[in-house]
């Protein structure tokens, strides 16, 4: 191994598919000195057993962005290195046998006109007519998607190999990773051994973790976080079937079931609702091209619908029963990106079964980014930073991971709560919500009142595409905020310290908004990027005259803390996080003002604690910190109180509450009350790849600032118009319901698709918010156009805005 170098620009851990993908793309871009080090060969871990289904539609524009280049990626490699990739256009159809499963499926079809990907809903004939040795009975819809297809997984990752060496990329088999140094913030090399016992380090500008199911034992070399877990995966191959010709792929998810031809075979694929996870106690050294024992029993309930569903299986006879491991993560969605912990650390790894129709995107994305130092577009879906350190706990990936496999093939429903590793994160008023009929939902792996149930009434969800069970318990919620005095748990969200001589200096460069303000001040602002991309969406508030309190979104938190960290390297600051330190009430409505003087002393009018100030206040026998600020659109104070009062005062709110009938509400009702204030929400309505200005959040950011990240962007945005306005829509049928996604047509044509949707109770329909393209355009003339909502092939007037159509003036805010 005397040929492997002592120094390179890049090393790359792994050689699978995305290993191979990452060197080809960074070699087309440029880059020399890239090593790739696989502990065995190339495509021996899961790439190689993979069954190569090359699919379009992903559940985001651009997670469909990135299927698509994948295709065409492939499409192209054979002519560029001679390799074939396998690649047939065989289309695919996806058919439902509930009525559930046929408005979900109709969703994506809508969804997948306003990402530009071919689609067409067909009846169960037509279904028959493209697929003859389907039986039909029993499905309700399909849809087909012409451009899908399938390929060669192996070789897809070999011709990128190949074209990876061909620009010089250094590949060598049979050399593992060892140990990865560190220093600081930096990883600064790697340790190898060969098979043959030689060993040596490389030093390295950056280290690209897509070690597969390997990668969380390799984050671990570094201290890096990456929570996957490998599960055992099942397929059977017949024998040859007499003049089977080439048939389209096929998903059954309701029978959990996924079916393609090749060589004259058909392979049946299962994404079972119980998985069985494997490698607990690691994986064996000499793990190369393995398959796992064979577990009919386990295999046995999808093979007998399957066999019930295609006839022609009870006759051929099974040729192979194959089970090998892949790696799941604990939300079903990849890890990409730089890691949180290091600065020249990524990870391309977890693509939970869909790596091959991943690989050439994500490839693509990540050299990207590496070469920019920015991301290309937002990837926040499968960003790494999304991932809370908690994730990666040993016993959490276990037992998440019997639930995640089987969760691809599952019912999507709005709203779906995941059932395994739960309550994990728990707020000091868990016990005291449940006694009062919590529903709880999850995020960041903190349980949080979604809704509460009335006396005697069921405590779970019953999911649908219509409305739920909990509808009425939320319009409930809804209606006492708007009209007398609610209060729900915001423990979760995220607390930041920014600290020390120069956090007013730092956080106005790294933000847009003015914090030379008075102690007690809030200002609600975003941290932007160099594009004028919304990279947080934040309430920064003075707390003295060295310190502020920044608070975000709950599964945030920790990439706004690294943003933060990232930013900071010139100024003398301290950042911490402080979630965990102070519990959170929000008290909203009209009557709020009345309940928090029924419990304090304190002044809580206009003239002495107007929106957007804080002020310490006494709140029966403790003390607490209330925040003037509103998420729902109605006058209200966010209580931060020091976890051990957090029951006291409480109780002694509930209590007061009592004359007041205040009731306890949930995150149904603050998301549904913030759409009708078209309150913009991160990670949906706003991205690192949304412009403030288009946003409609110029008002935020203070461009007199001589020096923020992004001033120039928002001078030039604001020189040229807005590209694209965010606008709000109202249903003109009360009966619809909406969530995100659904496509916007304007004047007949699609120009895009809603960022987020919910029910507005006050308003009487649903209301949703999303871009529609203006380049050049007056905004009466953008509110001038016909605008319709298409909803499971159905298109449904809509009512456009650009203020809020709940209290545009924000009197209820401000001045009550």
């Amino acid at each position: 191994m005397s040929e492997l170098p002592k120094k390179a620009r890049v090393v790359i851990i792994g050689g699978g598919v995305i290993g191979c993908s990452v060197a080809y793309h960074l070699a087309k871009l440029g880059w020399r000195d890239v090593v790739l080090l696989e502990r065995k060969q190339l495509t021996s871990g899961t790439t190689w057993h993979a069954a190569g289904l090359i699919a379009q539609l992903r559940a985001s524009k651009n997670m469909t962005r990135l299927a698509k280049y994948s295709r065409d990626l492939y499409a192209r490699l054979e002519e560029e290195t001679g390799v074939s990739t396998g690649l047939r256009e065989t289309g695919s159809i996806t058919v439902a046998l509930t009525e559930e499963r046929k408005e979900e499926i109709l969703r994506q079809a809508s969804m997948a006109r306003a990402f530009g990907v071919e689609v067409e809903e067909i009846s169960p004939s037509e279904v028959k007519a493209r697929y003859e040795h389907l039986n039909t009975d029993g499905v309700v819809g399909a849809i087909w998607l012409p451009r899908d297809g399938q390929g060669d997984p192996g070789n897809i990752a070999l011709a990128m190999a190949k074209g990876a060496r061909q620009r010089g990329v250094l590949i060598r088999e049979r050399v593992k990773v060892t140990d990865i140094r560190v220093s600081g913030r930096l990883a600064t090399g790697v340790d190898w051994q060969s098979e043959e016992g030689e060993n040596g380090y490389i030093e390295a500008e950056m280290v690209v973790n897509c070690a597969g199911m390997w990668a969380h034992q390799v984050g671990r070399l570094a201290g890096v976080n990456v929570p996957l877990h490998a599960c055992e995966h099942f397929y059977i191959v017949t024998e040859s079937i007499k003049d089977l010709p080439q048939l389209p792929v096929l998903r059954v998810p309701d029978e959990c079931a996924y079916y393609k031809e090749d060589a004259g075979k058909i392979l049946l694929g299962a994404f079972e609702p119980v998985a069985k996870p494997w490698g607990m106690k690691g994986i064996p050294e000499s793990f190369e091209f393995d398959q796992l024992p064979e577990d009919f029993d386990h295999f046995e309930p999808i093979l007998g619908d399957a066999v019930n569903r295609m006839p022609i299986l009870a006759e051929a006879g099974i040729h192979t029963f194959f089970n090998g491991p892949e790696s799941f993560t604990p939300d079903d969605a990849y890890h990409l990106g730089l890691a949180p912990e290091l600065d020249n650390f990524w990870i391309a790894a977890g693509f939970n079964s869909i790596g091959i129709q991943s690989a050439g995107g994500a490839g693509m994305a990540l050299a990207q980014w590496m070469e920019d130092g920015t991301k290309p577009f937002d990837l926040g879906d499968v960003n790494i930073a999304r991932m809370q350190p908690f994730q990666g706990n040993r016993q959490y990936l276990f037992e998440r991971s019997k639930e995640t496999l089987g969760l691809l093939y599952a019912d999507h429903f709005p709203f779906r709560q995941k059932a395994t590793a739960r309550g994990i994160r728990r707020s000091p008023f868990h016990q005291d919500m449940l006694a009062q009929g919590a529903v709880m939902g999850e995020a960041a792996g903190w349980e949080r009142p979604n809704w509460f149930a009335n006396s005697g009434q069921e405590r779970r969800y019953h999911y649908s595409w219509k409305r739920q069970n909990w509808f009425e318990n939320a319009a409930a919620e809804h209606k006492v905020v708007r009209e007398n005095v609610g209060m729900y748990d915001m423990s979760s969200f995220g607390k930041i310290r920014v600290e020390g001589p120069d956090a007013e200096k730092f956080l106005n460069y790294v933000g847009g908004g003015d914090y030379t303000v008075p102690i007690g001040k809030i200002v609600y602002t975003q941290f932007l990027n160099e594009a004028g991309g919304i990279e947080a969406d934040v309430t920064v508030t003075r707390l003295s005259e060295t310190a502020y309190l920044v608070v975000t979104p709950s599964a945030t938190r920790p990439a706004d803390q690294r943003w933060l960290e990232r930013q900071s390297k010139d100024f003398r600051v301290v950042i911490t996080d402080v979630t965990a330190g102070e519990a959170t009430l929000a008290v909203m409505g009209p009557n709020a003002r009345k309940l928090l003087e029924l419990v304090s002393p304190n002044n809580f009018s206009n003239d002495h604690n107007p929106f957007g100030t804080a002020q310490t206040i006494e709140v029966g026998m403790g003390f607490a910190r209330a925040h003037r600020v509103s998420y729902v659109g109605e006058l209200g104070w966010e209580i931060y109180v020091s976890t051990d009062m957090a029951n006291h005062v409480f109780e002694t709110l509930m209590a007061a509450g009592e004359q007041l009938d205040l009731k306890l509400c949930g995150m149904h009702m603050m998301d549904s009350c913030r759409i009708e204030k078209a309150f913009r929400h991160f990670g949906h309505d706003i991205t690192s790849e949304d412009h403030v200005i288009d946003a409609g959040l110029g008002f935020a950011v203070k461009a007199t600032k001589p020096d923020f990240i992004g001033r120039a962007a928002v001078l030039a945005r604001k020189e040229s118009g807005p590209h694209s306005r965010l606008l709000q829509f109202l249903l003109t049928d009360p009966e619809p319901l909406l969530f995100h996604n659904e496509t916007i047509i304007r004047d007949g044509e699609v120009v895009g698709s809603l960022t987020s949707g919910s029910y507005g109770h006050t308003l009487g329909a649903a209301v949703g918010l999303g871009y529609v393209p203006c380049k050049g355009e007056k905004p009466a003339e953008v509110l001038a156009s016909n605008y319709e909502i298409e909803i499971a092939g159905r298109r449904i007037k809509a009512i456009p805005s650009l203020e809020p159509m709940y209290d545009p003036s924000a009197k209820r805010v401000k001045e009550m």
